[in-house]
């Protein structure tokens, strides 16, 4: 496991660290530190020998090759390294001084004062050891001490002069040698070597020494020091070459083949040296002339090799020697080393390398020695190779025609070094050559070769892979050539081969041998090997070792090198003969690192190159303006060779990577896939990451993809079913790379993993069969999937897909759920307890969610196309998700959509680029059926679009209106969506932005206020209530905050939620918001216009740049009243809700608003208000009201219930209607000041009208009544007053204001935005300075005459009774009539100077209609009032008042109104019927209240309808019409049209019927007019007399006198006395009048009509005889008074005093004659009664009777005495005396009541006794 920081981004990721050039890399062994390493310097070259001395000598086998050599080498190699461990010889202790001792020491004087000490010392020495036996050379010893005492002396420079003799002072040592005597010989040397080291030797004397070498070789003698000498010799000085120099190298060659094998060794190092030494002195020698540039000369091919004229010195040397060890290792004679006996090729092939690898530049600075390379080691290591390419393992040698040589190891090892060295320096020379080798190589890895042969061509591969410009330049060279051979592909492939067959085919033949080199039990016992590979025993515990297994292969996983190093174990074993055994393990161990290194070398390179390039090239950017043009410029030559370059450079890394990739991709899978080791693993997963990563930033997408998804597989459990990655590899699978017959096939994984299950749980598809299960590989691999992702996140482009998918089914297997912002947090699994976690991978899950978050927080540094490239592969992961989770509401997979939203809060600073696409996918996932998804979707987006608000952006959204109306728009867009659960969520996140970002929301207003009016009623309470808070939000915080222009939208947001049928509640609050808000228009008013009209202008000039017209509502209209007019239109629609609760709201608050702010409103716009807003309403409402349905309905909802009244739709519009028509009635009214100068005021007025008439004539009496009431309003309109017309200006503003005259529009100051509506104000708002608005008089008088036609046509159709009736008859109810004629006294003012006959008569109709209208019986209780009070009801007042009115205008009005006296009075006496002839109603049978009198009243009759009590009103009628007629009886009219006749003719109807009448009261009160009237009219008759005008009238007074004084009726019986005497005083008024105002006037009177009265008297004065009264009453009952009364005015009228015509003189006889007659009738039959009665008292009645008729004799005869004695007629004398015998007769009654008054009339008599002559004369005079 790593930890999480391995996530961070190394600059150099998987880079190598080059090592300081000095030191060898670690681990490599000591030889092999020489073969890498080429010094260049002298320096290194000595540190080198020092240290090879130091290691002492090696012992070599000895290859018995002659000097002349004849094929290939058949040696003896040596059986182990033989360093230190071989014991020296004694004299091998003389160390050649060190390399720096001729530098510094040697030429100080103290040094050169030594040396010629020690020489002159050893001189003696010789000459003492030599003095018996060898003379000469004692006496050349001798001889050399004088002369070097010599030189000393004579010369200053004794260096030089020494070495200038060098031969003479050698000379004796040489001679010394040649006694070869060893300790002679010792000697010399030792002085021979003191001498070179000092550097003063000549070349001659170095000749000579060599000469002598060469001899004591020969003779074998002091081998050792043979070769220290020559050592020195070559090392100190170069005086040593040509010739001498080949001499001596043959010299230590000849001694490295001796039989002592620390002389062999000590001569292999000697003569590696000493070939080293040769080539440094090329180095030093190319130093010193460098700076003469010469022009080398082309080589020859030449066959003399010894000339090679051109070279320098030591070059020579050094050309001749390399040439001879070729010719050496080719087993041919050498040219120059002339004298080799024997070689071996395996040492020869040891020095090529040294040489190619210390010294590469000599070969590569000299065309000679390229030539040497080409020429002969390529050639010869091609032929050397051969056995290896031919031998094929277990071939069978029989079927070859010849057999196969074997491959050698020691050569073939050798050789493959000596290939590696020129593949790595040379290559750039031997391109061709290098291919071969190189295809060697990969060759030597096929099956069938050697497993020792296999092992070291994958150490030498490994030894490339470690140079990655090295394979950059096979790259170059071969696989980008047309038609070269692709070596790179083929290496990489072969390696990918060479893994797999070690999985397939079991290594055979060594896996039991095991090496105890590697310290590891490869195979473990046979018994557990199968079981429990790789498990090691330890001290009891168990210890897994790490290794690879595939189906059954186990290969244990060796630590075989370091990291970037190519450390190899069997291409440095130069001391074995045999082929090693190779331990299991080992090749795949390298082979494995051997791909890890490419990997790494490869990308760090690679990267390394694109990061120059990258940084090129921002600066080239800045230089040239289209980088792409500027390979085509010349002019830009730097810049277009940059790209160029570039452009070669890109090819090239394309090229690499597509050729390693398959091979790499095969071999990592399947090493992936057998791994059980957690380090192996994270290797390989590094090796494929960094591969996709570098992929990535090439643009190799096949690739990229390749990689990804084995990653992505490696992630998943076995066989897991993802698609994405399934088509994926079935492309790559489909094809096989076949490579010169090598096969890489991609191998699918197997199955049988022995990894540990970390984690068990559900597989993310549709049907999930069973669990799956996560190994810690897995994880491992996740791991690294979210370390790719985070580190290269921008290379993924569409591989993204395949990423995401499989940490999509990661997460999901892992239970991992979405929480808030998107992170996913460990979860338990909805699906059931299926997901089991370990404890591992528990501690685990936090650190891969935080991973997994801190992924998407880093996308924030994606670049823009790779942040797409992200949003994209979320989105159709998504999409994916979505498939999935349709038809089923199973838990979805959320992964997704969390992370789009952790990938949008992260990139918030640039969120334009990628909110379209990210917002456009999230709405698709609102819209999925699946709840949990849909939410999630909507989560994400609500979140996203709140922390976009609040994010803050640069430049700020305040300033970036665009922006915010992107940010907003998808808000906005899930109004399309119908799920309520998403609304929800929209809604909740509209709240929470208007709590935080409300004041700043500007131009988003629209997108917001949108969202609460996209809410429908069918979308359910709960969201409804959420929008309508939002709203209630808006309107009470945020009016102020927002653009004006929006404000028409909250209006109209606000009219939709009243129209929402969900909850009443929230539509009755909406409806008070559209209050508040109207309040706050109107005290905002000013600068809401203000705004409104700068934005009107911009509209309005936008429109005529495109040239189409303006188009918004109401458009005329100025922006301002627009807003109202949306207000009150919003209301208006309110007001035809179906609901009545809404209706009766909305409209009382249009109505009150209209009246509060509508002064605010110019006044153009008043049209609109009165034609568009109410006469639009009421056109709806009257159309709903009518069509409404007549259904009961029983309950309002719920528990509640309702009102009877309220209880069908019908009734519920009614209400509506009522409220309506009366807001615009007082509309009218209040408002006429404004409206009447409008053009067409008459047709609103006509129009008002026809509502009021129609709503009148509804057959509902609460808008009957409603709409008179309405009427009635607009009708007590004060007409305008005319003079001063102008706008009252509000104090604050002290400016002249312009006013609206007809169209002329005001200044915006010319509105008053003060609550000032008061008459006054009214009154006085315009002013004379403007034009006077004058409306015409005759205008006025038509809207006047408007109103009287509509209340005739509706009184006229409400009182015409209908045709038949039923049930549902609708008869009007008394308050409608009431109202209705309440009307016409107001309306009659206006029209009055108009108002004709036809009028009138119009009126009386509908008066007479409406008083006949019955009521319903359940009304009557309280319509009527109760029996005992007799008034009239409110119809009857009002109808009476209307005539009141009517008669008060006639009377002050002008003559020709007088006419319609007449009218009104039978009107008036129509009326006065009703109180015995009650009207009828069409056909309707009615109940009639009964008579008051008794109790016959039924109140609660069965009956429909009730007919009124119209006594009241008929005796109220009457009243009025003495009263009228009071005043006008002189009228003419009154008199020409018999006023009084009818009114007489009227009232003798209930005086006829007297005791029948309905009411007792309605005869008395007739009694009592006509009594009136006759005293006003007789008096008017007579003065007409003589025109005739009422001579009809007489007979109809006389008639009406005698029906009522002597009726027909009987009164009844309950009558008492009282009441009889109270009525018998009414008869006796009549007959006092008659008495005063007709009698007295005789003459003027018709003489029938007078007969007629005095018939009347006559038959009142005696008591009529009736059966029906009891005794006990009968004298009350008699009516006595009036008969007495009757018996007065006979007698009065008998003794008129003066006659002054004859007509009164008539009158009186007549009384006289009558009065007389009556008289003398009742006494005879009192006497004939009495006679017959006997005993018996007569009746009572009859006995007041002739009481009476007595006492009225008495009363005669005393009124004549006292009239004038002329005036009474002789015949009335005559009567009376003629009583006087009757009166006697009487005497004998029993009665004594009857006999005092006989007594009374008696005594008048005495008045007789006269003389009888005279006093008879008298009489007659």
């Amino acid at each position: 496991m790593f930890e999480p920081k391995h996530f961070v981004i190394p600059q150099f990721p998987a880079g190598r660290r080059p090592r300081p050039a000095a030191l060898p890399a670690p681990g490599l062994t000591r030889r092999a530190a020489g073969a890498r390493h080429c010094g260049s310097g002298e320096a290194v070259a000595r540190r080198r020998r020092r240290r090879r001395r130091k290691e002492g000598k090696r012992e070599e086998g000895r290859e018995g090759a002659t000097a002349a050599g004849s094929g290939v080498g058949r040696g003896r190699v040596g059986r182990g390294r033989g360093t230190a461990g071989a014991a020296p010889s004694p004299s091998a202790g003389v160390a050649a001084p060190g390399p720096g001792a001729a530098m510094s020491g040697t030429s100080s004087p103290e040094a050169v004062k030594k040396l010629l000490e020690n020489m002159q010392g050893d001189l003696r020495g010789l000459s003492l050891e030599c003095r018996k036996k060898f003379p000469p050379v004692k006496e050349a010893a001798e001889s050399g001490i004088i002369k070097v005492k010599t030189i000393a002396a004579r010369n200053t420079d004794i260096l030089a002069a020494l070495k200038e003799n060098s031969s003479e002072v050698v000379q004796p040592f040489l001679m010394g040698c040649g006694t070869k005597e060893p300790k002679i010989t010792q000697l010399c040397l030792a002085a021979i070597q003191r001498l070179m080291s000092h550097e003063v030797v000549s070349e001659a004397a170095a000749g000579n020494i060599i000469n002598m070498l060469w001899q004591l070789m020969e003779n074998s003698l002091e081998e050792l020091k043979l070769l220290q000498t020559v050592l020195v010799l070559l090392t100190t000085n170069t005086v040593v070459h040509d010739e001498a120099l080949s001499k001596a190298i043959v010299l230590c060659f000849r001694l490295h083949f001796t039989k002592d094998n620390i002389t062999n060794n000590t001569a292999a190092a000697t003569v590696r040296q000493v070939v080293t030494v040769v080539f440094e002195r090329v180095v030093a020698e190319d130093e010193r002339y460098k700076d003469t540039i010469e022009q080398p000369a082309a080589v020859q091919g030449n066959s003399n090799r010894r000339s090679v004229s051109t070279l320098k010195p030591c070059a020579k040397d050094a050309y001749m020697l390399f040439q001879d060890l070729c010719q050496l290792v080719n087993a041919d004679a050498p040219y120059w080393l002339v004298g080799m006996t024997e070689m071996t090729r395996t040492f020869g092939l040891e020095l090529l390398e040294s040489v190619l690898n210390d010294f590469p530049q000599v070969f590569l600075q000299h065309q000679e020695f390229s030539f040497l390379l080409k020429e002969r080691v390529c050639p010869l290591v091609i032929k050397l190779f051969s056995p290896n390419i031919k031998f094929r393992q277990g071939s069978s040698t029989s079927s070859s025609p010849a057999p196969v040589e074997k491959p050698y190891f020691p050569i073939c090892m050798r050789l493959l070094r000596v290939v590696s060295v020129l593949i790595k320096q040379f290559y750039s020379l031997l391109v061709t050559e290098c291919e071969i080798f190189l295809s060697l190589l990969v060759k030597f890895l096929d099956a069938d070769k050697p497993q020792w042969l296999r092992a070291v061509a994958v150490e030498s591969i490994h030894r490339l892979c470690v140079q990655p410009q090295l394979l950059r330049s096979f790259c170059q060279s071969y696989d980008m050539k047309q038609h070269s051979t692709k070596v790179f592909r083929d290496i990489v492939n072969a390696l990918g081969s060479f893994i797999q067959s070690l999985f397939l085919v079991p290594s055979t033949g060594n896996a039991s041998v095991t090496p105890n080199q590697t310290g590891s039990n490869a195979s473990g016992s046979t018994g557990s090997a199968q079981t429990n590979p790789g498990v090691l025993g330890m001290g009891g515990g168990a210890t897994v070792l790490p290794a690879f297994e595939y189906r059954g292969t186990w290969i244990p996983i060796l630590n075989v090198t370091v990291q970037g190093s190519a450390k190899a174990t069997y291409l440095e074993m130069l001391d074995k003969v045999e082929p090693p055994t190779i331990p299991e393990g080992y090749a795949m161990s390298v082979a494995f690192h051997c791909l890890l290194d490419l990997v790494r070398g490869i990308t760090t390179m690679i990267e390394g190159e694109l990061g120059e390039a990258e940084t090129v090239n921002q600066t080239t950017t800045e230089t040239t303006s289209l980088p792409a043009q500027a390979s085509e410029r010349q002019d830009l030559q730097s810049v277009s060779d940059q790209s160029d370059k570039e452009l070669v450079n890109r090819a090239v890394w394309e090229e690499m990577v597509n050729a390693c990739w398959c091979g790499l991709l095969a071999a990592l899978s399947l090493l992936l896939d057998a791994s059980t080791d957690e380090a192996a693993t994270e290797n390989i997963l590094k090796a494929e990451l960094t591969m996709a990563a570098l992929c990535g930033r090439l643009g190799l997408v096949t690739s990229r993809d390749a990689f990804i998804t084995a990653i992505c597989k490696g992630s998943l459990p076995p066989h897991y079913a993802l698609t994405v990655l399934n088509s994926t590899t079935a492309a790559l699978s489909s094809k096989s790379y076949s490579i010169q017959g090598q096969n890489v096939q991609m191998i699918s994984p197997s199955s049988e993993s022995h990894q540990q299950v970390v984690a068990v749980g559900q597989p993310l598809a549709l049907q999930p069969q069973g669990t799956v299960m996560l190994t810690s590989k897995n994880i491992q691999c996740m791991r690294t999937l979210l370390n790719l992702a985070h580190c290269h996140g921008a290379v993924l482009g569409t591989s993204w897909q395949l990423v995401l998918a499989t940490l999509q089914h990661l997460v999901w297997i892992l239970g991992l759920k979405p929480g808030v912002g998107g992170a996913l947090k460990p979860g338990r699994a909805v699906e059931g307890p299926s997901t089991v976690l370990t404890t591992a991978v528990m501690t685990d899950l936090p650190v891969i969610s935080n991973i997994l978050s801190r992924l998407f927080e880093s996308s924030q540094y994606l670049d823009d196309v790779s942040l797409h490239h992200l949003i994209n592969a979320l989105c159709s992961l998504s999409l994916e998700a979505m498939d999935m989770a349709y038809g089923n509401n199973k838990e979805p997979s959320l992964f997704a959509v969390a992370k789009l939203l952790e990938t949008g809060l992260v990139n918030m600073h640039r969120i334009e680029i990628l909110w379209r696409p990210l917002t456009g996918h999230l709405l698709e996932v609102c819209q999925h059926p699946n709840s949990r998804m849909r939410e999630w979707g909507a989560e994400a987006l609500t979140s996203l679009i709140k922390a976009g608000l609040t994010f803050s952006h640069d430049p700020p959204l305040s300033q970036n209106q665009r922006l915010q109306l992107l940010l907003l728009n998808p808000l906005k867009e899930l109004s399309n969506i119908s799920h309520p659960d998403i609304r929800i969520k929209q809604l909740e996140c509209v709240l929470q932005i208007l709590q935080s970002q409300g004041d700043s929301l500007g131009p988003g207003w629209p997108l917001v206020l949108g969202v609460m009016g996209a809410i429908r009623s069918d979308q359910g309470e709960s969201l409804i209530r959420t929008a309508f808070q939002c709203l209630q939000l808006v309107v009470t915080d945020f009016l102020p905050t927002m653009p004006c222009t929006c404000l028409q939208i909250v209006v109209e947001v606000a009219g939709s939620f009243g129209l929402h049928n969900q909850e009443l509640n929230i539509s009755l609050t909406s409806i008070g918001l559209l209050w508040n808000i109207s309040d706050y228009f109107f005290q905002r008013g000013e600068i809401i216009e203000k705004e409104l009209n700068k934005e009107e202008a911009v509209l309005q000039k936008q429109a005529e740049e495109k040239g189409v017209v303006l188009n918004r509502p109401f458009h005329p209209a100025p922006p301002f009243d627009c807003l109202w007019l949306c207000l009150y239109a919003k209301l208006g629609e309110l007001c035809v809700d179906p609901r009545p609760a809404v209706r009766k709201s909305a409209g009382q608050t249009l109505f009150s608003t209209i009246g509060a702010h509508g002064t605010l409103l110019q006044h153009s716009t008043w049209h609109t208000v009165i034609w568009k807003v109410l006469f639009h309403l009421l056109d709806r409402v009257r159309e709903s009201s009518t069509t409404a349905d007549k259904e009961k309905i029983e309950s309002g909802g719920g528990n509640i219930l309702i009102h009877h009244s309220r209880d069908t739709a019908e009734k519920q519009w009614a209400e509506t209607w009522v409220l309506t028509l009366a807001g615009v009635a007082r509309i009218f009214n209040t408002r006429r000041y404004l409206l009447q100068p409008l053009g067409d005021f008459s047709q609103a007025w006509d129009v008002l009208l026809d509502h009021i008439q129609s709503a009148a004539l509804s057959k509902n009496n609460e808008v009957s009544l409603a709409a008179l009431k309405s009427f009635q309003e607009i009708l007590q309109i004060v007409s305008p007053v005319r003079d001063s017309e102008k706008p009252d200006t509000p104090p604050a503003i002290n400016v002249s204001v312009p006013v609206v005259v007809g169209t002329t529009t005001a200044t915006s100051l010319g509105r008053s935005f003060m609550r000032t509506d008061s008459i006054g104000e009214r009154m006085g708002r315009y002013n004379g300075s403007e034009l006077p608005v004058v409306t015409d008089e005759i205008e006025d008088l038509n809207l006047w005459w408007a109103a009287w036609n509509s209340w005739y046509r509706i009184g006229s159709e409400s009182t015409k009774p209908p045709i038949n009736f039923d049930k549902l008859t609708f008869i009007p109810s008394q308050p409608f009539l009431t109202a209705l004629i309440q009307i016409f006294p107001a309306l009659y003012q206006h029209i009055k100077t108009g108002f004709s006959m036809d009028d009138l008569q119009k009126l009386g109709v509908i008066l007479h209609g409406a008083v006949s209208v019955p009521i319903s019986s359940d009304a009557s209780p309280f319509i009527l009032p109760s029996y005992t009070e007799a008034v009239l009801t409110s119809l009857q007042e009002a109808v009476l008042t209307a005539l009141d009115v009517l008669q008060k205008a006639i009377c002050v009005g002008s003559e020709n109104m007088q006419i319609m006296y007449p009218a009104i009075f039978d009107q008036l006496l129509a009326f006065v019927e009703f109180s015995c002839k009650p009207p009828q109603y069409g056909q309707l049978e009615t109940k009639h209240i009964a008579n008051a009198k008794y109790n016959q009243i039924q109140l609660f009759a069965p009956a429909e309808w009730v007919a009124l009590n119209y006594v009241p009103f008929a005796e109220r009628s009457l009243e009025v019409v003495v009263d009228l007629y009071q005043k006008t009886a002189c009228h003419k009219a009154v008199v020409n049209e018999k006023v009084l006749q009818n009114i007489i003719k009227t009232l003798r109807i209930p005086l006829s019927l007297k005791y029948s009448c309905p009411s007792e009261s309605t005869w008395k009160l007739a009694v009592s007019s006509l009594l009136k009237v006759l005293s006003i009219g007789l008096p008017v008759a007579r003065q007409h007399a003589s025109s005739g005008k009422f001579d009809s009238m007489w007979p109809e007074l006389a008639n009406t006198f005698e029906d009522f004084l002597f009726t027909k009726s009987t009164p009844p019986d309950n009558l008492s006395i009282q009441e009889f005497q109270k009525n018998e005083s009414i008869d006796v008024e009549v007959v006092q009048l008659i008495s005063t105002e007709i009698l007295p006037y005789a003459n003027f009177i018709p003489k029938e009509f007078v007969g007629q009265i005095m018939t009347m008297l006559n038959k009142g004065s005696i008591h009529s005889q009736s059966s029906s009264f009891t005794e006990a009453e009968i004298d009350i009952r008699m009516r006595e008074e009036f008969s007495k009364v009757c018996f007065e005015t006979l007698l009065q009228f008998s003794f008129s005093n003066k006659v002054t015509t004859p007509q009164e003189g008539y009158i009186s006889r007549m009384a006289l004659s009558v009065l007389l007659k009556r008289s003398q009738d009742v006494l005879h039959r009192y006497i004939e009664d009495e006679r017959l009665s006997g005993k018996c008292p007569l009746p009572r009645q009859q006995v007041t009777e002739i009481i009476f008729v007595l006492k009225a004799v008495s009363t005669l005869i005393d009124s004549l005495k006292k009239t004038q004695p002329e005036n009474v007629d002789a015949n009335t004398w005559a009567q009376v005396i003629a009583l006087y015998p009757t009166l006697v007769e009487c005497i004998t009654c029993s009665s004594s009541e009857v006999c005092s008054a006989l007594k009374e009339a008696l005594v008048p008599f005495k008045d007789f006794m006269h003389p009888p002559a005279s006093k008879v004369q008298n009489g007659e005079s």
